[in-house]
């Protein structure tokens, strides 16, 4: 079959093949609706399809972006990665998602595949470990924006929780019910993952201004499979802390799995808030009490930015996006009684 060219559509909707070329770009300004329904119906009866490597070398462009998770299984990262798929169909842009699953050489590899591919930006949940590519990203002026972490040495647009802020909404709620004995749950401390670090500090100084007591065994700082392990070892010794912060839905999911393996009664025996507004928090018994990330608005700010730089308008000048936390009550702390 003879393949359908932009000139047969042009033939058929009784226009110029400069005038296809404007609606296949979205560019209506000087069209009518009746011209540009003649086109989509020449397009669909023609079956047209327009030949994507061609317009990309064209218009220098391949309406691509690239997204380098470090953790698909984050609700913070689906979520997120909903709102910049979203703004980018609204701009007619397609989104490659990569995982990297906090392997600095996996993220290495990734990155290089996208530039390969000639996506026109960037979005990265970084590992924090290759700040040398990072920086060659800036310095050839490649559009960049980094999601839920920074990494202080490298000058991108970063977009981020205000850790520090969830934290302290945690031990403060904790103390107004009279809980003294307060723990937290987080992945292993390593000073190049941002967030970790901002959310066990602000717990630490939460403490300390609330008058608590600083424990280093509440302090479960362990890599995910252990954490059950270790809680249960807290418990059996009878030093479980009356109330746990978990610092995201990981940690939250194996303090669950802790409370029912054990059989203990929340919030009578140990009182939970975590970070991550997780989708069964308001049906589990009982209700949840999280602190929520605005992961939609996160999102779309990441997209905002790397468009803001593939448009190259104006000279960019990067910045730190930080989003407040939002306190949501429920069931799993109480008030405690004397």
């Amino acid at each position: 079959m003879k393949k359908v060219t932009m000139a047969d559509v042009a033939k058929l909707a009784d226009v110029s093949k400069s005038t296809v070329s404007q609606y296949l770009n979205k560019r209506y300004e000087y069209m009518s609706e009746e011209t540009r329904k003649r086109i989509a119906m020449a397009i669909k009866e023609l079956g047209y399809q327009p030949n994507i490597i061609a317009r990309s070398l064209k218009q220098k462009t391949t309406m691509t972006i690239g997204v380098v998770v470090f953790n698909i299984m984050h609700m913070l990262t689906t979520q997120v990665l909903h709102a910049i798929e979203e703004e980018c169909q609204e701009r007619g842009f397609h989104v490659i998602v990569s995982n990297s699953d906090d392997d600095p050489e996996k993220e290495k590899k990734y990155i290089e595949m996208l530039r390969a591919k000639q996506v026109d930006g960037l979005i990265i949940f970084p590992t924090g470990k290759n700040a040398d590519i990072y920086q060659k990203l800036l310095e050839e002026r490649f559009p960049l924006v980094f999601v839920d972490r920074m990494v202080p040495e490298v000058k991108a647009d970063a977009v981020l929780l205000d850790n520090q802020k969830a934290a302290e909404l945690a031990v403060e709620y904790f103390a107004e019910r009279g809980y003294e004995h307060i723990g937290i749950v987080t992945p292993p401390l390593v000073s190049h993952i941002v967030p970790r670090m901002e959310r066990i500090e602000g717990f630490r100084q939460a403490l300390v201004k609330k008058g608590l007591p600083v424990v280093d065994d509440y302090f479960i700082t362990t890599e995910i499979p252990r954490i059950q392990k270790e809680l249960t070892r807290l418990y059996e010794s009878g030093r479980l802390p009356e109330a746990l912060f978990a610092i995201n839905d990981l940690t939250l999911m194996e303090v669950l799995y802790f409370i029912k393996g054990n059989h203990i009664n929340t919030p009578d025996e140990l009182a939970i808030i975590s970070i991550d507004d997780v989708p069964f928090a308001h049906v589990y018994t009982p209700t949840l009490t999280t602190i929520s990330q605005p992961t939609f608005a996160m999102g779309k700010k990441a997209a905002e930015r790397l468009f803001l730089q593939i448009a190259k308008k104006s000279e960019h000048q990067p910045q730190v996006f930080r989003f407040s936390p939002t306190f949501i009550e429920r069931g799993s702390v109480k008030e405690k009684t004397s």
